[in-house]
């Protein structure tokens, strides 16, 4: 692993609107009675604007061919392209949210990031400096000091 970056830091503010998304998809996700699946969508959401406002750019979302699908795929503020697994956790009964992402999701997702790049290679947009894997571990629950629900996000970079 390369480094890991936790944060529920506020989001830089000359970004086009991070904060508002930001803050609206952290409450829908704070919101007890929301279902796995929209849990997914909202921490994939969120943790898409948080690197957004953390001056990535995002270039796709949700990208899918026969191997599966890349949640999130960007570009980090030096220029090197991030494919970012996206996990969301509600509680630690399950592990923790990276554990999540087996040998054979591994091996998917490096498939599907090389078919990506193969259909991206002629965009300027996509020019980069280096490829990665990364993973956003999503937490959410209560704040350190017993507060209301947070989210937490672990970016793992350089995760495999």
């Amino acid at each position: 692993m390369d480094s890991i970056r936790e944060t529920n830091q506020t989001p830089d503010r000359h970004s086009p609107d991070p904060g508002s998304n930001l803050a609206q998809t952290e409450a829908a996700l704070c919101a007890p009675s929301i279902s796995p699946h929209r849990l997914g969508a909202l921490g994939e959401d969120y943790v898409a604007y948080w690197l957004e406002s953390m001056g990535w750019r995002v270039l796709d979302r949700n990208w899918s061919c026969r191997f599966g699908e890349l949640d999130i795929v960007a570009l980090d503020p030096e220029r090197r392209l991030a494919i970012v697994e996206v996990k969301t956790r509600r509680s630690r009964a399950y592990g923790l949210p990276e554990e999540a992402v087996a040998a054979s999701k591994r091996s998917h997702l490096r498939h599907a990031a090389i078919l990506w790049l193969d259909k991206h290679d002629d965009d300027l947009l996509c020019r980069h400096r280096g490829v990665r894997f990364d993973v956003a571990a999503l937490s959410v629950g209560p704040s350190a000091a017993g507060g209301s629900a947070q989210a937490r996000v672990r970016l793992i970079k350089g995760a495999f």
